[in-house]
């Protein structure tokens, strides 16, 4: 049971959206409502490729199982070296390594791309992407109370951070 970590295609898209779409309808993992659409997920996709930053996934037996991307932290020039990124594994999949080699293969990239540093934005209640990440160098740097409202409450937004 292989799993291979590879540059995104369009052809994934389907796959990601039902990852995603369960992460907003189900989690806390993303501060979105409503599910997004196959041309609304693609165009993010196009968007960040077009601005020169990955989106790669991780497929085992041939289906998409997980993916993960960064992109601008956020938009002033002096904020070129410092990226977010997102990982996301299909919940069939959790714990089988797919979190990890997505963000080793994002952290090495990142260096290659000569950055400096790296964002995570987590729900606080996500002690198991905090600690994660933490696996990697991450470290808490900032808590925001009552950055989002979801599911009838408010939630509070976690920042972590490698230096790379």
């Amino acid at each position: 049971m292989e799993i291979k970590i590879r540059d995104y295609k369009t052809i994934d898209c389907p796959s990601i959206l039902a990852i995603i779409n369960d992460a907003i309808l189900n989690s806390t993992a993303l501060y979105d409502y409503q599910p997004r659409t196959l041309a609304n997920q693609e165009a993010i996709f196009e968007e960040k490729l077009q601005k020169g930053f990955p989106v790669i996934v991780a497929e085992m037996n041939g289906e998409v199982v997980g993916f993960g991307y960064y992109s601008e932290f956020r938009f002033r020039e002096a904020y070129k070296f410092t990226v977010e990124h997102s990982v996301y594994a299909n919940k069939n999949y959790f714990g089988k390594g797919i979190g990890k080699l997505l963000l080793s293969e994002l952290i090495k990239r990142a260096k290659t791309q000569n950055l400096h540093t790296m964002i995570g934005v987590i729900d606080s209640e996500n002690k198991n992407s905090i600690d994660f990440h933490k696996k990697f160098g991450f470290e808490e740097v900032g808590f925001i109370k009552e950055s989002g409202y979801k599911f009838n409450k408010w939630l509070h937004s976690v920042f972590v951070q490698k230096m790379l």
